[in-house]
C-alpha cells in the first residue's frame, strides 16, 4: 500500500523510473545509516568486549539467516556480513570462529558463495573477510574432504575441481589481495593446510608456491609488499598451528628463503614484524617442545591451587611435576643460532611492535634451550644496554629481560648483572634537539620491575629491593612523562617493596597524572619514609637540577624547598650545600630562574602564574649583584617574545621593597613602556596585563609617602604618572583571533585603579585630585555599561566598592548623593552585574548625570548594537525607558543629543563603536525618540547626524556598516526640510551602489520607508514608484528613479550622471 501511495500521481514511465531511482537511493542511504548506528553501538564495547559473549550466538544466527535466505537481495546480504565484521572487529575473530556453523552441509554453500565475489570490489571486502573466516571453520570437519566430491567426472566428460582444490584456490587467491581479506585467508590456510589429508597432498606444493612468490616479490613496490605480507602471514600461521613433525622438513628451506628476502632492510614495519614472527616460529620448530628443566620456579602461581595445598610436601611436588620428563641431552640444530641472531637484531628495530615481537621470540626460544646456551642468550641481551647503543636497543633489551624473568628463564644468579642495568634504564633520558628520548625505555624498565616482583621469591630480591624500590619511587614522582609515572606506580603494588601499598595509596594511577602534584605534594609524602628520602634528594640534585627542560628545574627547586620545610630528618646544611655547589656557585641558579621566565610558553596555564610570581620571591638569595640583575630584568621587558615580557614583568612585581628602593622610577618607567601599544606589539595583551598587575603590586609593596623621593615610594611626584598608565589602558580594545584580548588589560587596569585609590585614601587622600577621581569613576561607569558580562560585573563591583569605601571615603566622587540613590547601599551587595536584566536599568540612570553621560552612552552604544540577544534586549529597553522620561523636555533632549553627536564624532571610522552606534541610532529613530526635533525644519541635530553618517560610510566597503547606515538614513526621513532631500539623495546613491546586496537592501528599506512616510512621493506617481522599487533590477532605470523622487530639480540629474560598474 505504501509503495502504491508513493507512485500515485505518476503516469509516465520516465516519471516512475525517476521515482524508483530516488527510492533505491533512499534505501541504500538508510542502510548506510543503520550500519553507522550499529558500529557506534558496538564501539562502546571495545574496552570490555567480553560483555558481548552472551549475545554473540543469537546475533550471529540472526545475521546468517539473512545470508542463507536465497530471496535476500545482494545489498542486504552484504549489510549482514558488514554487521558480522563489526562484531568480529570488537570481539576478535578467535572468539567468533567457534560460533560459526561448521556442519558438513555448510562446506559447499560457503564455497559456492565465493563464486559471486569479486576480489577487486573494494565495497564488499567485509563479505569476503567473514566468508573466509567461516570457511576456515567449516574446513575442519573430521572427514576426508574427498568424500564430499563423489564422482568428479561429469556426464560430458569434464572433470570437476575437487573440494580440496577449490578451497586451496580460494585461499591462495585472497592471499594476494590488498584488503583485510588477506588476513582471513592466512587464517584459512593455517587451518586447512594442517589437516592430515591436505598436509599429505598439498602442503609441499603450497609451500613451494609461497616461497616462490616470496622470492620473486620485492618490498620496494606496493604490489610486492602486499604479496610478501600475505605469504609471510600464511607461513607464520602454518608454522604456528602445524605440528613439529609436519613442519620440520621444510623449516630450513623457509629460513634460507627468508634470509634472502632481507626484510630487516625494509621500511615497512609490518613486513619486519611478520619476518620476526616467522623466524621465531621456525626456531621453535627446530627445538623440541619441552619445558626447560633448569628454569626458576617460584611455586604454584594459582590462588585456587595454593588454597588446596595442605602440607609443605605438596608444595615441594609442584616444581617436580612441572619439570618432569625434561632432557637436555640433545643436539641443538645449527639453524637455531641464526634464528637467535635475527631475534637479537629485531630487539634493536626502530619500531616498537617489531621489538616486542622479537622479545617474545627470545623468551619462547630460551625456554627450550639448554642452560648454558640460554645463559649465552641472556648475555647477548645484556649487550643491548651499552651506551653506544640507541634507545631502541635499550627498549628492546628491557622487553626481552621482562619476558625472560616472567618465564623463569632469568636465574637469580644473573640478577647481580641485570639489576644495575635496569636501574640505569629507569633513569634513561637522552636529549636530542629540543626534546629528549628515553620515555619508552623507562616505561619498559618499569615493566621489568613489575615482572621481577612477581617472578621471584622475596628472598631472591632482598639484596636489590631497596635500590629497585627507590628507583621506582623516583620515576613515580619525578619522571617527566605521565606514562612512566603511572607504570612505576603500578610496579610498586607488591609486598616485595617497602611501603609499597602505602605509597600506591598516595601515588595512585590518577594522582600521578598531574606532574605538579607529583613534585609538590606526593614527593613530600613519600619523602617521609626514611628508605626513600636521601635517594630522592640525590636524584634531584644530581640529575634533575640541570635538566634541559626549564619547567622541571623550577619544580625541582620548589620540591627541594618543600623537603626542607615539611620533611623531618633532612639536613639543611647538606641540602643547601649541594644546591649551592651544583648551581649557585656556578651562576646557574640565576640562569635557571631567567630561563624559566623566558620559556613560559612551554608551561601549562596553571603553573605559569605560580612561576611568574614565585621567581621574584626567590631572587633574595642573590642580592650581592642586585644592580646587574635589575638592569637585566628591565631590559627583558622590551623582549620580542610576549611570554618573556610577562615573566619578567611579574618577577619585578614580586620583588621585595628593599630591592626596589632607589630604583622605583626605573622599574615603573620600564613597566609603563610595556603597557604602550605599538604596531609591532599590538597583540601583546597578556604582557600589558601583567605589567599593570606588576605596577599595582609594586605600589602595595613600597607604600605611599607624599613628600618622599619618587625612586623609593609612591609620592606626589609619580602618583599621577601611575594613574595615567592605568587610565590609558582602560581604552585598550585590542582584538585578535582570541577575541577581545584588550578586556584582560582593562580588567587589570580597573583592579589597579581600585587598589591604588584605596591605598591613597587610607594613607594620603590629598594625593587624589578631583579630575583624577572623575576620570576613574567615568571609566568604570563606561565598563559597567558594556556588553561582556564578566568584565561588566568586575567594573560594576569596583564602582560600588569605591562609592561605599568608608575608611575613609574616597574623595571627589562626582554626584555621590545621586549615585547612592541609584545604587542603594542595601541593594549593592545583591545587584547581579552579570545579569543584563539587573545591570542596565541601573546603569542607564547615570545618563541623567552630565559627568557620566558621555562614557555611559559610549558603553551603551556597544551593548545596544551588539550581538548577544539578552544584552541587546535589556540595554535597548533601558535606553528607551530613559528616553521616554526626557522626550518632552527640550533642554534635556538637546543636552542628550549633543552628547550623542559628540560620541559619534569622537569615534568616527572606529568600527568597534561606529557600527553598533548606527544600529542604536536606527532603533532610536524607529521608536520616535527624537520626535521633538521633527517639529523644526533643518534641526541642527539632524544636519550634524547626516553629515557624520555620510563621513562614516564614505568609501566604505563594510557590508554591515552600509546596511546599518541605510536604516539610519531611512529613519532620518522623518526630519523635515532640506535634510530630507539630502537623505533621499544618499539613499539614491546607495541604490546605485556597486554591491548587489546593498542595492537590494536599499530598495527594500526605501519601499518600507515610502509606505510609512507616503507624503514624500507625489500621489500621482506613488504606484509607479512602488512598482519600480519592488520589481526593478537596480542596475537599470537609475535616471528614471531620480526623476520620480525629484521632479522639480532637474539640476540633480547633472550631478548624479555617474557610470557604475555592472
Amino acid at each position: 500500500f505504501q509503495i502504491l501511495w508513493f507512485f500515485e500521481g505518476y503516469n509516465s514511465e520516465d516519471e516512475i523510473v525517476d521515482k524508483v531511482v530516488v527510492l533505491l537511493r533512499f534505501c541504500l542511504f538508510s542502510l548506510h545509516l543503520n550500519c553507522i548506528y550499529f558500529s557506534v553501538i558496538m564501539d562502546k564495547y571495545q574496552e570490555q568486549p567480553h560483555l558481548l559473549d552472551p549475545h554473540l550466538e543469537w546475533m550471529l544466527n540472526l545475521l546468517l539467516d539473512i545470508v542463507r535466505d536465497s530471496d535476500s537481495p545482494p545489498a542486504l546480504v552484504h549489510l549482514a556480513f558488514k554487521f558480522l565484521y563489526i562484531i568480529t572487529k570488537v570481539r576478535g575473530y578467535k572468539i567468533f570462529l567457534g560460533l560459526f556453523p561448521h556442519e558438513v552441509a555448510d562446506v559447499q554453500p560457503v564455497i559456492d558463495m565465493f563464486t559471486h565475489q569479486n576480489p577487486k570490489d573494494h565495497e564488499t571486502w567485509e563479505t569476503r573477510y567473514v566468508l573466509l573466516l567461516w570457511l576456515s571453520v567449516t574446513c575442519l570437519i573430521p572427514f576426508d574432504l574427498s568424500r564430499l566430491d563423489g564422482n568428479l567426472t561429469s556426464e560430458g566428460g569434464e572433470v570437476r575441481t575437487s573440494t580440496m582444490d577449490r578451497i586451496l584456490q580460494i585461499a591462495e587467491s585472497y592471499l594476494i589481495v590488498s584488503d583485510k581479506a588477506r588476513d582471513a585467508a592466512a587464517v584459512l590456510i593455517s587451518k586447512f593446510i594442517t589437516r592430515p589429508d591436505v598436509r599429505q597432498k598439498k602442503m609441499a606444493d603450497f609451500l613451494d608456491w609461497t616461497l616462490s612468490t616470496l622470492s620473486k616479490s620485492s618490498f620496494q613496490t606496493m604490489e610486492g609488499t602486499i604479496m610478501m605480507d600475505g605469504m609471510l602471514q600464511a607461513l607464520a600461521q602454518v608454522f604456528k598451528h602445524g605440528t613439529r613433525e609436519s613442519c620440520l622438513p621444510y623449516a630450513s628451506t623457509v629460513l634460507v628463503c627468508l634470509d634472502n628476502c632481507k626484510l630487516s632492510e625494509s621500511n615497512h614495519t609490518l613486513l619486519r614484524k611478520l619476518g620476526v614472527k616467522l623466524v621465531q616460529r621456525l626456531g621453535l620448530t627446530f627445538l623440541k617442545p619441552k619445558l626447560a628443566k633448569w628454569r626458576y620456579q617460584r611455586g604454584c602461581r594459582s590462588l585456587i591451587a595454593n588454597l588446596r595445598l595442605s602440607t609443605q610436601d605438596e608444595e615441594r611436588q609442584i616444581p617436580q611435576i612441572l619439570a618432569s620428563d625434561n632432557d637436555e641431552d640433545y643436539d641443538v640444530p645449527e639453524e637455531v643460532e641464526n634464528v637467535i641472531e635475527q631475534l637479537l637484531v629485531g630487539l634493536k628495530d626502530k619500531d616498537t611492535i617489531v621489538r616486542w615481537s622479537a622479545a617474545k621470540g627470545i623468551g619462547r626460544m630460551t625456554g627450550r634451550l639448554p642452560k648454558e646456551l640460554a645463559d649465552d642468550v641472556v648475555g647477548s641481551v645484556l649487550d643491548c644496554f651499552s651506551f653506544q647503543e640507541t634507545d631502541n636497543a635499550w627498549h628492546g633489551g628491557c622487553l626481552a629481560l621482562a619476558e625472560l624473568g616472567r618465564r623463569g628463564l632469568l636465574l637469580p644468579s644473573r640478577l647481580t648483572d641485570v639489576v644495575p642495568v635496569i636501574l640505569k634504564a629507569l633513569t634513561y633520558d637522552e636529549k636530542r634537539g629540543a626534546c629528549s628520548v628515553g620515555s619508552n625505555v623507562r616505561d619498559a624498565a618499569c615493566y621489568v620491575c613489575w615482572a621481577f616482583a612477581r617472578a621471584y621469591e622475596p628472598g631472591e630480591l632482598k639484596p636489590f629491593v631497596n635500590k629497585i624500590s627507590s628507583a621506582l619511587v623516583i620515576v613515580t614522582v619525578f619522571d617527566r612523562d605521565v606514562n612512566c609515572r603511572r607504570a612505576a606506580s603500578v610496579s610498586l603494588l607488591n609486598g616485595t617493596f617497602p611501603h609499597g601499598i602505602d605509597i600506591l595509596t598516595t601515588a595512585d594511577y590518577f594522582a600521578v597524572g598531574n606532574r605538579s602534584n607529583c613534585f609538590l605534594n606526593i614527593s613530600v609524602n613519600i619523602a617521609g619514609f626514611a628508605e626513600y628520602t636521601q635517594s630522592m634528594i640525590d636524584h634531584l640534585i644530581d640529575m634533575k637540577i640541570n635538566h634541559w627542560d626549564g619547567v622541571i628545574k623550577i619544580k625541582v627547586f620548589v620540591c627541594l624547598c618543600l623537603f626542607f620545610f615539611f620533611t623531618a630528618g633532612i639536613s639543611f646544611a647538606t641540602l643547601l650545600g649541594k644546591i649551592y655547589f651544583c648551581s649557585f656557585l656556578t651562576g646557574n641558579w640565576q640562569w635557571l630562574i631567567n630561563d624559566s621566565l623566558k620559556n613560559l610558553h612551554l608551561i601549562s596555564n596553571t603553573s605559569r602564574q605560580h612561576i611568574k610570581i614565585s621567581s621574584g620571591s626567590y631572587v633574595f638569595s642573590i642580592s650581592f649583584f642586585l644592580d646587574e640583575l635589575m638592569k637585566n630584568y628591565i631590559s627583558e621587558l622590551q623582549n620580542t617574545e610576549e611570554m618573556i615580557r610577562c615573566g619578567f614583568s611579574l618577577a619585578l612585581g614580586s620583588l621585595p621593597a628593599f630591592f626596589l628602593k632607589g630604583k622605583l622610577k626605573l622599574v615603573l618607567d620600564g613597566l609603563k613602556a610595556v603597557t604602550h601599544i605599538s604596531p609591532k606589539d599590538v597583540s601583546f595583551a597578556e604582557a600589558r596585563r601583567d605589567a599593570l598587575k606588576a605596577i599595582a603590586k609594586i605600589c602595595q609593596t613600597v607604600g605611599v609617602k607624599a613628600e618622599a623621593s619618587e625612586d623609593d615610594v609612591i609620592c606626589k611626584e609619580n602618583v599621577y604618572q601611575i594613574y595615567d598608565t592605568f587610565l590609558d589602558c582602560m581604552n585598550d580594545y585590542t582584538t585578535d583571533s582570541r577575541g577581545d584580548v584588550g578586556a584582560w588589560v582593562r580588567e587589570a587596569a580597573m583592579t589597579g585603579l581600585m587598589e591604588l585609590t584605596v591605598l591613597l585614601t587610607r594613607n594620603h587622600p590629598e594625593l587624589i585630585e578631583a579630575n583624577v577621581c572623575k576620570q576613574i569613576m567615568c571609566c568604570l561607569a563606561q565598563q559597567s555599561s558594556e556588553k561582556i558580562d564578566r568584565f561588566r560585573a568586575r567594573a560594576g563591583s569596583i564602582f560600588l566598592n569605591l562609592l561605599y569605601f568608608d575608611s575613609p571615603p574616597v574623595p571627589h566622587i562626582p554626584y555621590r548623593e545621586e549615585l547612592e540613590k541609584i545604587f542603594p547601599r542595601s541593594e549593592s551587595s545583591v545587584l547581579n552585574w552579570n545579569a543584563p536584566s539587573q545591570a542596565f536599568p541601573c546603569i542607564t540612570q547615570l545618563l541623567a548625570l552630565p559627568t557620566y553621560r558621555y562614557h555611559v552612552l559610549l558603553g551603551l552604544a556597544v551593548s545596544v548594537g551588539g550581538l548577544t540577544e539578552s544584552t541587546v534586549r535589556y540595554s535597548t529597553q533601558s535606553v528607551f525607558e530613559y528616553m521616554k522620561k526626557i522626550q518632552n523636555d527640550i533642554q534635556a533632549m538637546d543636552s542628550f543629543s549633543e552628547t550623542l553627536i559628540q560620541v559619534f564624532e569622537d569615534n568616527l571610522l572606529n568600527d568597534r563603536v561606529s557600527v553598533p552606534f548606527l544600529k542604536m541610532l536606527d532603533q532610536m529613530l524607529a521608536n520616535g525618540c527624537f520626535d521633538i526635533f521633527t517639529t523644526e525644519e533643518n534641526h541642527p541635530f539632524s544636519l550634524k547626524l547626516l553629515s557624520l553618517c555620510k563621513e562614516e560610510i564614505k568609501k566604505s566597503k563594510d557590508i554591515q556598516k552600509l546596511r546599518s547606515s541605510i536604516a539610519v538614513f531611512c529613519g532620518m526621513i522623518q526630519f523635515p526640510g532640506d535634510v530630507r532631500k539630502k537623505v533621499l539623495f544618499q539613499l539614491f546613491l546607495l541604490l546605485c551602489h556597486p554591491f548587489p546586496v546593498i542595492r537590494k537592501t536599499t530598495a527594500s528599506q526605501i519601499y518600507e520607508m515610502v509606505l510609512t512616510y507616503s507624503d514624500i512621493v507625489d500621489p500621482d506617481i506613488f504606484d509607479e514608484v512602488m512598482t519600480i522599487l519592488s520589481d526593478t533590477a537596480w542596475l537599470k532605470h537609475k535616471r528614471r528613479a531620480l526623476e520620480l523622487f525629484f521632479p522639480p530639480q532637474p539640476w540633480f540629474l547633472i550631478n548624479v550622471e555617474i557610470v557604475f560598474p555592472s
